[in-house]
């Protein structure tokens, strides 16, 4: 099994208008067979968080520090063909955010995936397309998607080619990147118990960044709250959404804003102001400008995540108070 460390890691965009510092200083760990749940707003880092964890930071973006360990070994310190071969989508793969995006229109779904798989191994077309069969029918899709292109499917049928192919190479680390933006909620709901399926059967370790609070509740066992480049928040799913509940402010108003089906609500709660210009950060604590519980010191000195409990990570300079 596959254990994955990330630490102190640092992921600049280099624009015409300075520097963006999308990843600051992040660090968390990913455990053998665990659903880690990454959440927070437009901009926070989530998906820059996914492809820096592949090495292959979107344009103009770089990596300018930290470790990423998978098993102990540095994937910052392996060259590109080094990655293709040992690491993407052999060790680690990505359920990307838009399924069309990944699939070339001009192409069958059979060219695509057998282009993928023989790029990686040494086997026969017959032997590629028997492990391709062998894929589709494990995400719930029959044989017959082969010929077509990927106009001619639905974007459940879509979603569920880019899982197969994410999966065929048999990674134990998986990271889906809003698997269920665009989709119905009925697909939505089978896309989210196909993954659970998935993890259960195939022992997979997911990263599974979404908006969706709700969503993370149901496919996580941990999660990690994320704003402006950062970790605020690691906690178990009980710790985040039990009855003692989040411990960082920025959480707590997530969660008020977040509908729930079995209580009456006359007014959801949102969060003031917007996340802040990554390109000068503020000092201090970077949620203190929308913040209902600032403290001066908040505004002066960044916290550093500190244990609240066992499991339970927080960045507050409430929690070092309380």
């Amino acid at each position: 099994m596959e254990k994955l460390e990330i630490k102190n890691v640092k992921l600049h965009y280099y624009t015409s208008k300075g520097i963006i510092r999308a990843l600051d200083g992040l660090s968390f760990d990913l455990r053998a067979g665990e659903s880690l749940g990454v959440v927070g707003e437009s901009g926070c880092g989530k998906t820059t968080l996914g492809t820096a964890l592949l090495n292959m930071p979107t344009p103009p973006g770089r990596i300018v520090g930290g470790e990423i360990l998978i098993n102990g070994l540095d994937l910052l310190k392996l060259s590109e063909n080094e990655l293709r071969k040992q690491i993407r989508w052999e060790k680690m793969a990505m359920v990307f955010q838009g399924a069309m995006n990944c699939l070339t229109p001009v192409y069958t779904i059979q060219k695509q995936m057998m282009e993928t798989i023989l790029s990686h191994r040494k086997m026969s077309k017959e032997e590629a397309e028997a492990r391709i069969r062998k894929y589709l029918n494990l995400v719930g899709l029959s044989a017959d998607v082969l010929g077509r292109y990927p106009h001619e499917l639905s974007g459940g049928m879509k979603q569920r080619i880019v899982i197969a192919t994410a999966l065929f190479l048999e990674p134990q680390v998986v990271i889906c990147d809003e698997p269920t933006t665009a989709l119905d909620v009925v697909v939505q709901a089978q896309i989210i118990n196909l993954l659970k399926q998935l993890k259960q059967k195939l022992k997979l370790s997911f990263i599974f960044i979404t908006h969706d609070l709700a969503t993370e509740a149901e496919v996580a066992d941990r999660i990690m709250v994320m704003y402006a480049g950062k970790a605020v928040e690691i906690g178990t799913n009980q710790q985040i959404y039990g009855p003692q509940g989040a411990a960082h402010p920025y959480t707590k108003l997530l969660m008020a804003a977040t509908p729930r089906l079995h209580q009456k609500v006359d007014q959801l709660a949102f969060i003031p102001g917007t996340p802040p210009d990554l390109l000068t950060p503020p000092t201090g604590c970077r949620f203190h400008l929308r913040c209902p519980q600032v403290m001066p010191r908040c505004r002066q000195e960044e916290p550093s995540l500190i244990e609240s409990e066992p499991a339970h990570t927080v960045a507050c300079w409430r929690c070092y108070h309380e």
